[in-house]
């Protein structure tokens, strides 16, 4: 009885993933961490299945991945702008760097050099995509996509929340696709009471 215990199980001498376990002539392969190997295979399966399914969310926001420069018009004059947008974190969020250089000028004698960072999410529990923008001012505006044009060439984001303005102040951020290299950008603000008023007006092309 103990020399069949400690035959029981006896490695391959070929493989060291096989054991061959004998019993009375009977002969049957076990092959080790199958349980291990097949959690792999399924995890590695529904991760390229969520993956292909979130890159297919992200459609509407392709034409803007890129390297782009902008003239831009408003309150704070007339200025150029730069701006890279990429995914980022395996594609899970959309990111953008911007600087804009405002020269001195009658509108603006100081001129001003302005920087914002955004990073767009897609929220699945709401099933809207939020965008949180952080200036270099201090104010951080978080929108959600509010509307996409039957065409795809029209986004139009809304405030939700805004730190560092009065409570009752609202945002709206407008993306026109012009063309096959090049958009329009309109950043709008309104005050409780009125309606909303142009702030900045920037078209942009790709580098």
């Amino acid at each position: 009885m103990n020399s069949y215990k400690r035959n029981l199980f006896t490695k391959s001498p070929k493989n060291d993933l096989i054991y061959t376990v004998s019993n009375d002539g009977f002969n049957m392969i076990v092959l080790k961490n199958f349980i291990s190997i097949s959690s792999v295979i399924f995890i590695f399966f529904f991760q390229s299945v969520y993956a292909q399914k979130d890159i297919g969310i992200w459609i509407d926001f392709e034409f803007f991945l890129g390297e782009w420069e902008g003239h831009q018009t408003g309150k704070s004059g007339i200025g150029k702008g730069e701006r890279t947008i990429e995914f980022i974190m395996q594609g899970k969020y959309l990111h953008w760097k911007n600087k804009s250089t405002f020269e001195p000028q009658e509108k603006n004698p100081k001129g001003e050099v302005h920087e914002d960072w955004a990073f767009i999410s897609y929220d699945k529990m709401r099933k809207k995509f939020v965008m949180r923008q952080f200036h270099v001012e201090g104010f951080v505006n978080q929108y959600i996509l509010d509307s996409v044009s039957s065409d795809s060439k029209k986004l139009i984001f809304v405030s939700e929340v805004i730190e560092n303005v009065p409570a009752d102040f609202r945002a709206r951020l407008t993306y026109e696709i012009k063309g096959e290299s090049e958009f329009f950008e309109y950043f709008e603000l309104v005050q409780p009471g009125k309606d909303f008023m142009l702030y900045t007006k920037n078209h942009w092309k790709k580098k």
